[in-house]
């Protein structure tokens, strides 16, 4: 009778070579054998891990986004240490993930500034510095942020406004729309823009948009936009969770606090006294040290108003940020109730930031830290929850953030920084600073002297024209301003038009100019230096800012 002699077992505790036909003695007196050996069964078992992960990545939901932006909303928020206003939503949201405190535009006007978002570029990259212009008009093969979603399977909505409308004439339009960026576009419209601008009080009769203006509605809430914007998402979202066979990238565009100031009079404005409205006081002292352009945002309708229509104006602008802060909340219960938190991120932020008459400014498109700071708050999975973070970070970082956040593959050339490392570690440091700019128009007796002088211009440093000048435009001339952890620096054309040093450690306010001090002029010299390095990054590779096209271009999702 035959027998079989058993296979030897393996040295490696429990193991039987299937691969080895020599016997256990033969091995154990060779060490190349036995190196051999466990490197082939080392390399098993990470093969069969990894083949788990990939399996386990491939079961698991890909993230969601909810992409909620402001329009005209500064930092007068309760989770930003406001003590009047009631935001009680937005306060909930902010419990939830990283609180950044230090979020910049780069250009405090909602066109530049949502064209810069949207794209992850500088607006010396997009080419657009005005209102009324999209950045298919200058990069139009450019893949906008919610376009890259869609392009790697996601289903992309926007509710309301993203990119530039008119407000409030092109309520319930798509605006300056971009439509390679949704598959989907609402764009409601409620009483305010439909039945009541007739009714609305305005610093210069029949203008809103750019006019202070306001209006306690006696229309109840639901009847209004942002909330028909609000019960739209909500539908959006329902289908989705329905639906989830892709994921989303959903944005909500409110429209309120922007002029005009319109809200519900029950229970929004209700909410406020107006006689416990504050009027900034001192701004005549202020600004006798702040250069002719930085003020240049000023209006006279503005500077002529009582104390009394500045106390509505803030009443006003309160009721309509608790308003909108109440659309808020609708969004977040819809993820609650739809079973889509756990996996959803969430984006809250503005355009850029407002004037509630500081420095004698009204509304936007100064330096200042009221009009270029913007409230920035993400909630992701994984990441800290009711953190905040300190260091400087701008709309830019916001692309590269949810294509890391959400595992796709961003497009070449994004020029901001991903901020998943502060979303971990809300003590991250990051880039250090962030950078916005605006334009200025010269004076009319200033233009003669320009055109005299434009030999001497064109035959600048090159670095030097590009900075200081606007494209195409030899009236106007860019503002620049870097705000670090401590400091702003200002720069108006290229500092020959005026500078600006504010210490934010001892003056948050920045009512006392540093700029021409003596004690200051070594930290002038090292920010004025990185200032201009970082205005640098902002352009394309080419160095030019790219021309703006006039007339349609055909929409396209990708290329063939």
């Amino acid at each position: 009778m035959t027998t079989t002699t058993p296979l030897p077992r393996c040295f490696l505790d429990g193991f039987v070579c299937i691969y080895c036909p020599y016997e256990l003695t033969f091995c154990r007196k060779n060490p190349q054998m036995q190196k051999s050996r466990l490197l082939l069964v080392l390399l098993l078992l990470l093969t069969n891990i990894r083949a788990k992960a990939l399996g386990d990545e491939a079961a698991a939901p890909r993230r969601n986004v909810l992409f909620v932006i402001s329009d005209d909303l500064n930092n007068l928020l309760g989770c930003y240490g406001d003590p009047q206003v009631k935001t009680p939503n937005i306060d909930r949201l902010a419990a939830r993930g990283v609180r950044f405190d230090r979020a910049y535009c780069a250009f405090p006007l909602c066109g530049p500034s949502r064209n810069s978002l949207l794209t992850g570029l500088y607006p010396n990259s997009t080419g657009i510095h005005a209102n009324g212009q999209i950045f298919r008009q200058t990069i139009p093969d450019r893949l906008s942020m919610s376009q890259a979603f869609r392009q790697q399977g996601y289903f992309a909505a926007r509710l309301g406004k993203l990119y530039h409308y008119n407000v409030p004439n092109s309520i319930g339009t798509d605006g300056h729309d971009d439509p390679a960026s949704w598959e989907l576009e609402v764009n409601p419209a409620g009483v305010d823009r439909l039945e009541e601008h007739s009714k609305i009080f305005s610093l210069v009769p029949n203008q809103f948009g750019g006019t202070l203006s306001w209006y306690a509605s006696p229309q109840s809430t639901e009847h209004h936009t942002d909330a028909k914007i609000a019960q739209d998402a909500e539908w959006v979202l329902e289908r989705c969770a329905k639906r989830n066979d892709r994921p989303f990238f959903v944005a909500a565009g409110f429209f309120r606090p922007h002029t005009p100031y319109v809200a519900p009079k029950t229970p929004w404005f209700d909410m406020y006294d107006v006689n416990a409205m504050p009027v900034v006081s001192g701004v005549a002292e202020d600004l006798a040290d702040i250069p002719a352009p930085a003020l240049q945002s000023q209006k006279k309708d503005q500077l002529e108003m009582t104390d009394a229509q500045r106390r509505e104006a803030r009443q006003a602008y309160l009721a309509c940020i608790s308003f909108m802060d109440a659309q808020v909340g609708r969004l977040l219960d819809s993820l609650d109730q739809q079973g889509l938190s756990d996996n959803t991120i969430i984006v809250f932020t503005s355009d850029h930031g407002y004037h509630m008459g500081e420095h004698g400014l009204w509304q936007k498109m100064s330096l200042f830290e009221e009009s270029s700071r913007v409230p920035l708050l993400i909630v992701a999975p994984g990441c800290e929850k009711g953190t905040v973070c300190r260091s400087p970070v701008s709309h830019v970082d916001l692309y590269p953030t949810l294509m890391e956040l959400c595992g796709l593959t961003a497009p070449e050339g994004l020029q901001g920084q991903s901020l998943v490392p502060m979303l971990k570690d809300s003590t991250t440091k990051g880039r250090g600073w962030a950078l916005t700019q605006v334009t200025r128009t010269l004076p009319a007796n200033q233009r003669k002297k320009q055109a005299e002088n434009k030999q001497a211009t064109d035959a600048k440093d090159a670095a030097t024209a590009k900075a200081s000048a606007a494209p195409d435009q030899p009236n106007r001339y860019f503002g620049y301003s870097l705000r670090t952890e401590r400091w702003r620096y200002t720069e108006w054309a290229d500092g020959d038009k005026g500078a600006e040093l504010y210490d934010h450690d001892t003056d948050p306010r920045e009512l006392h100019n540093l700029a021409e001090h003596k004690d200051y002029q070594a930290t002038k010299t090292e920010l004025a230096e990185q200032l201009h390095t970082a205005i640098k990054t902002t352009y394309p590779p080419s160095g030019q800012t790219p021309e703006l096209q006039p007339g349609l271009w055909a929409p396209l999702l990708t290329k063939p």
